[in-house]
Parts: structure tokens; C-alpha cells; sequence
């Protein structure tokens, strides 16, 4: 029933690059978000200190108090809020609306950064070295498209929403980002806008790049990412907290996906990805370490 499904869903989208500015610059950031009051304000801090410049932020039907703890936390010259509540048809095909709203930020925001990325608010990038993510995307100047995979992270432990944010809380996370488990290796991406030609949520192809970049500047096929040799987090570490505390899981599960999907097909995918995650974890604490090495942490009420 699912790949039924999914061959009549649209989730990959051709636009023309837009033209960049003579004086773009910075790290943007592009998120779709739907109740997330709880986490955003930590998520919007930790990356304001990482150097993002600035957040494009898509309403996909907040209900809660997300959209005002953004504007809380967030200056206003740094922060676009763009109503997102649809679903989209061509046809009977559904429009993937996160996909849609990733074309509409690269046509319309594009033009005045350097580099553009697109996460969820359970993804924090790390800077592994460097003092910010812009320090640590320079040398990376001659890649249009950079792939990180995956760090996820799992329950830690937690039945119920602990005190605290997630970085102090959630420390362990599945010691492989290239298993072959399902539902394990993934990768989001840091591009320049002004060369998007494609978009998907995981892929997003580039004029004249040919492929993408590990995050030591090594140019691989698109198509070879998944393999040992392009795995990178010298530079920058993805950290996926997929799960966070149980109770939160249940309530994303009861939220559905971005795509209209089976209920049962859901819940059957994402428990299948949790045992993965949590299988043989490791403790990683690299994003408290980069608090620590700027000299932030127990600053802005980051742990």
C-alpha cells in the first residue's frame, strides 16, 4: 500500500538557480516547523552562537507558543517567518510541502547568502573545530553542495520529558552513521543557492557540481555518498535527535508525517528506526564541547 503511496507523491522539485547579489554573504538557515515550543528556543540559540546569520522559518500550522519563542530569541533583521499550513495536489500526486517550502526559500532567500541549509528542529550542526559553522564551511569555498549525514541520537534513558534542554540530556546516539540498518544513514545538506538546480528533503543537486562534498572538501557521485570512504564529521557533525524522550516520540508518532502516510506503515517505520538508533550507542557530547570551547556554555539558557 505505502509504495502504491508513495509513487503518486511528488518529493522531488527543478527550479532555475537565482542570481546571487553582489554582496550576499552568511549561513542561512531554512526550517519547517509545527509545535515545537518546547525545544526552538534552544535550537534558534545554539545556532545564533554557531554563526547563522540568519532563519527563514515556514509555519506548517503552529498551534503553540513556537512562532513567538522564535521571535523571542531570534533578532528581528535575522528571522522571516512564512506561513505553511497546505497540502498541495497535482492531480492525485501530493506535493511534498517540506520540499516545496525548500524551492520557494532557495527562488526567494537565496540570492543574498553564501550558503544555505536545511534542517529540522531535532538537527543541531556542529562545529567540530572551528569557532562557528561559517569559520568551518571556508575551506570549503569550491564545493556548491555539502553532505553530512546523520548522528542520531536516541532516548537516552528517558521515559518522560526530562528538565533541561537537548543537549545536556540526550548524549548517546547510534555509533555508526553509515550502518546499513534502516532508516540509520540519511544526510542533510549545506549549498550554495545560487547553483540549486533539484531539490529533495536528502538531495539537492547543484549546477556543474557533479555530485557533492564530504565535509573535507572530497567530491564523491552523488550515488557514492552511502559508501564508508565519503564519511566526514571532521568539519561539521549533524547531530539528529530523532527521538528525544519517549513520551515526546509518541507524540511525534501521533503527529504523522510530512507526507500523507498509512498510520500503521508510520508507527511500523519509525519504531523500526528507533531500535536501530539505540542499538550499541556510544556517548558523544560534541555539542556541550563546542559550548565549552567558545566559551558559551551555561550562557543564553544553553546547558
Amino acid at each position: 500500500m505505502f509504495r502504491f503511496l508513495s509513487r503518486r507523491q511528488i518529493t522531488r522539485l527543478s527550479l532555475d538557480p537565482p542570481k546571487p547579489r553582489p554582496d550576499r554573504a552568511g549561513l542561512d538557515v531554512v526550517l519547517i516547523v509545527k509545535n515545537e515550543e518546547r525545544h526552538i528556543a534552544e535550537w534558534a540559540r545554539f545556532h545564533l552562537l554557531a554563526g547563522v546569520s540568519r532563519f527563514h522559518v515556514y509555519d506548517n500550522g503552529c498551534t503553540d507558543g513556537t512562532i513567538a519563542e522564535l521571535r523571542r530569541t531570534v533578532p528581528p533583521d535575522a528571522l522571516s517567518v512564512i506561513p505553511w499550513d497546505q497540502k498541495l495536489r497535482d492531480g492525485s500526486r501530493e506535493i511534498h510541502n517540506q520540499v516545496l517550502a525548500y524551492a520557494h526559500a532557495v527562488r526567494n532567500f537565496g540570492p543574498s547568502c553564501r550558503w544555505m541549509t536545511f534542517i529540522d528542529v531535532d538537527e543541531f550542526l556542529v562545529p567540530k573545530r572551528a569557532a562557528s559553522l561559517p569559520e568551518a564551511l571556508e575551506p570549503l569555498s569550491n564545493c556548491a553542495c555539502i553532505s553530512l549525514p546523520w548522528h542520531m541520537f536516541g532516548r537516552s534513558g528517558h521515559t518522560e520529558a526530562p528538565a533541561g534542554g537537548v543537549l545536556e540530556n540526550y548524549t548517546r546516539r547510534n555509533p555508526d552513521p553509515m550502518s546499513d540498518a534502516k532508516g540509520l544513514r540519511n544526510f542533510k545538506m549545506i549549498v550554495d543557492p545560487c547553483r540549486v538546480v533539484s531539490m529533495k528533503v536528502h538531495t539537492i543537486e547543484t549546477l556543474g557540481e557533479g555530485g557533492t562534498c564530504n565535509d573535507r572538501g572530497q567530491r564523491f557521485p552523488m550515488s557514492a555518498r552511502d559508501s564508508r570512504a565519503f564519511y566526514s564529521a571532521e568539519a561539521i557533525q549533524l547531530n539528529h535527535y530523532y527521538t528525544r524522550s519517549d513520551a515526546e516520540l509518541r507524540a511525534k508518532i501521533a503527529r504523522g508525517p510530512n507526507l500523507t502516510t498509512p498510520d500503521a506503515e508510520h508507527l511500523r517505520r519509525v519504531m523500526r528506526k528507533v531500535e536501530n538508533i539505540e542499538a550499541g550507542e556510544v556517548e558523544d557530547r560534541s555539542a556541550i564541547s563546542f559550548l565549552e570551547r567558545i566559551g558559551a556554555r551555561g550562557l543564553a539558557g544553553l546547558p
